[in-house]
Order: structure tokens, then sequence, then C-alpha cells
């Protein structure tokens, strides 16, 4: 029977920030992954590929009003088949970087599907080991999420998609339906109008991305109408009746609404399925999670569980750094913290980030407040690329001037928002420091300066 140190059930970025950390301190590592190369949803149906769309989409908008680029009234237009096209090219790239990174630490990668058969024991499902068990130590879930399927769906229609299998879609649709506004919902909104496609979302809630401020959701609702979706609150699905030739959705409200396709976009489930975890008496919620503690340990100490998998904040950037922080806790280290405060990165066109507290939120704990504001559109820089749509805005105690939040909306928002939470994290967590500060001119980087410029005015 192979023994290691540590095993892990997954190699998107959860796993892989565990088995590079576990790695360099020594543990003999493998890692199991189902699909037939390293990345996870993240590299394969996820992040990596609608980032990917979004950019290609993006850059066609821009031609497209810019007319230096062409005679006027010439729109291009791109097929969907294009841009996955192009975004198959950055999925490659990704796979065979995040390949060297297992070879040159070396790590054992088993692509295979893998089950817990004992409390350190794993087997082997599929590919020529299957039936094997290995041993470890200590073991780490991290599995990743898959888009949520309500029973009465059906999702093998040609015409109906989710969040994966929409990178699938072969013909040019003419129209729409996305069910369901979250964080997914909305990019892709951007994403089909942006290449002629119309769109109608349909928001289960009251707002587009309630945990925003509401001044940043405003702004995303305000533009996405300008784009031209038509952004349906408050309304909840009845039925799906579908066609040879699209989809008819029935909402609870008696409305109607036909097109071509719909992209289905309501929620997650942890891909907890058949790992034999419930007969370790492992805790997992109705929608798939498994429940951990500040370290990241399941009701086993020795098994872990990181990533989407355990829900909250499902975002790629924080699962890489909780697996970092359950291999630090295994191999007895206190240099990697557990991941609490997050920025927010939404690749909506444009992009919406925000680290921090929300307005909202301050008023309620009774904080006493003030706002900087910088517009994008008087900004030197916004001016010369012609992305004028868009602000940064600071949220500061006005006693202390400690900065409380950072929302930005508009072009390279979630880059912008770093510069912000490097000084939240500071020792100098001031507003003087973006007044006081200089910055290239002209930079987008600027907008920080102007706005602690604006709140230091309310304040006299």
């Amino acid at each position: 029977m192979n023994h290691y140190d540590t095993v892990i059930l997954g190699s998107g970025p959860a796993g892989e920030g565990a088995a590079m950390k576990l790695a360099k301190e020594g543990h003999r590592v493998a890692v199991l992954e189902n699909r037939p190369t390293v990345g996870g949803s993240c590299a394969h149906a996820g992040t990596i590929p609608s980032k990917t769309l979004r950019q290609v989409v993006w850059q066609v908008i821009r031609y497209n009003r810019d007319p230096l680029f062409h005679r006027s009234g010439e729109i291009r237009h791109i097929g969907f088949d294009q841009v996955l096209h192009r975004a198959q090219r950055v999925i490659d790239q990704q796979v065979e970087l995040r390949t060297r990174f297992y070879t040159r630490n070396e790590v054992d990668l088993i692509f295979a599907a893998g089950r817990l058969s004992g409390a350190h024991e794993v087997e082997i499902l599929s590919g020529d080991r299957a039936g094997e068990i290995i041993h470890a130590d200590h073991i780490i879930v991290a599995t990743g999420a898959r888009p949520y399927h309500p029973e009465d769906i059906d999702f093998s229609h040609p015409c109906v998609f989710d969040s994966d299998s929409i990178l699938n879609l072969k013909s040019q649709v003419r129209k729409i339906v996305i069910y369901g506004a979250g964080v997914i919902g909305c990019e892709y909104a951007s994403i089909f109008e942006g290449m002629g496609v119309k769109v109608d979302l349909i928001n289960t809630q009251n707002a587009l991305l309630s945990f925003l401020d509401n001044e940043i959701s405003d702004a995303l609702s305000h533009y996405l109408r300008e784009l031209g979706v038509l952004i349906r609150h408050q309304e909840q699905y009845e039925r799906l009746e579908t066609r040879d030739d699209g989809i008819i959705l029935h909402l609870k409200s008696g409305k109607k609404i036909r097109a071509d396709a719909i992209l289905w976009c309501n929620g997650r489930t942890g891909n907890t399925q058949d790992l034999g975890l419930e007969f370790l008496d492992i805790q997992i919620n109705q929608r798939g999670h498994v429940a951990v503690n500040e370290h990241y340990q399941t009701s086993q100490p020795h098994i872990y569980a990181v990533g989407d998998v355990i829900g909250w904040p499902s975002l790629a950037s924080a699962a890489y750094d909780q697996g970092r922080c359950a291999a630090a806790h295994i191999v007895g280290s206190e240099d990697v913290p557990r991941v609490s405060e997050v920025p927010n990165g939404i690749y909506t066109i444009p992009e919406i980030s925000s680290i921090g507290k929300t307005e909202d939120e301050l008023t309620k704990e009774q904080i006493p407040y003030e706002i900087g504001q910088a517009f994008f559109r008087h900004l030197a820089r916004a001016q010369i690329t012609g992305e004028t749509v868009g602000m940064l805005k600071i949220l500061f105690h006005r006693d202390t001037l400690e900065i409380l939040g950072i929302h930005c909306f508009g072009d390279g928002a979630s880059e912008i928002v770093h510069i912000g939470q490097a000084v939240m994290h500071s020792g100098d967590n001031s507003l003087r420091y973006f007044a006081n500060t200089t910055f290239n001119y002209p930079t987008m980087a600027e907008a920080y300066r102007v706005a602690a410029l604006n709140g230091l005015n309310r304040l006299f």
C-alpha cells in the first residue's frame, strides 16, 4: 500500500495551494484529479474561460465604439466559437504552467477519481490504478463545486445551459434568458450583450448583487440597462418549457419569456457526492458544502476541506490561500493566517471590485463615516483611454480618518482596489496617505488622491 504524508483530492487553486506549501515543507504529497489535466473547474470551466471570454468581448466593444478603428456605422461582430478558441489557448497555457509546478515540487499526480474508504485511506476509482488503496496521515478535500441543478430542469436539452456547459455552446443565439443575477449571471449578461445577443436577466432578489455597496449596485444596474440588458427583479420560475427551436420560461408572476436558450446561474453545489465523507461522520449541508473549523479541519481532525467545497467565499483567490492555510496547520506553521477579509472581483463590463464595509453596514453599526469620490470621467487617463464609465469610492471614519471600505466600478477595478487594500492593512491606514502621496500622472491610481481630497473637503 502506497503511503503519503498528505493526499489531496482536487488540483484546482485550493488543492494546488495546499500541495505547493506541503511539498516545500518536505511532505510526500499525492494529488488526485478526476480530469485528464490539472487546474480544476477554475481553469477548465470557470474563472479562466469566462474571464477570457469577457476580455475578448470587451476588446470588440472598444473597437466598435472607437471611430479611429472603423468607418462610421461599421460594427464588428464576433462568434462565440471564435471567443472560445481564444479561451482554449489560455486554458492550455495555464495547464502547462501548473503541471510544471507539480513536477518541479515532486508532487505525485494521479489523474483519477477517488473516495475515502477509511479514516486514512483513499481508494482510486478510475484509470489504470482503479481499485488501488493509498494511505495518508492527512487528507485534504479540495474537490470544488458545480452548478446547482433543480430536478425539474432538463439540462440535457440542447437549449438549456449552466455556467459550465455554456462553454459548449455551438450555435449563434439571438436572445438568451439568464436565470440568476448573482456574480456569474451578471458577468455573462454583459458578455452576451456585448456580443450583440439580447439578454433577459432574471433576478430573484430586489437588487443586483445586494452584498455590494448600494451605489455600486445601482451603477451596475444602470450600465447593464444602458447596454440593453432587460433586468427583471423579484421573479421566480414556475417551470421551463423546452422546444426544438428554443425555450419558454414561465414565471410565477405570470410572465412568459421566449428565447433561443437559457443559462441557469442560480447557485452552486459542493462536489461531495460519492466521496465517502458521510461514513466518517463529516457534516455536509444540503448544498454539499463541508463544515470546517478555523483551521479548515472537518470533524475528523486529520481530514481538511478547502475551496469552493466549503462554500463562502467561493473565489479562486481565496481558495488558494485556504489551501495554504490548511497545509500550514498540518506542518505546524503559523505563517499563513485564515482567510477572512477577501476583495470582491466581479468581471462584468466594466468591472467591479471592493473590500471592507459598505455604507449600509456602517450605518447599521452606527459608525460615523464620510465618503470620498473620484469619477473616472474626470481623470485624464480615463479620458485618454476612453474608459470614462465608473468611479472610486472611499469610506472613512470622519474622526480618525481610518479607511473603512474601498468600492470601485469601472475599467481596471479589480486591479485598482488592491492599492486601497494594501493601505487598509498597513500601519498608516489613514485617508491622508492618499491625499499626501504623489501618484504618477496620468494614471487610474490617481483616483485615490482625487477621492481622498474630495473626502477631506467634506469635513470642513
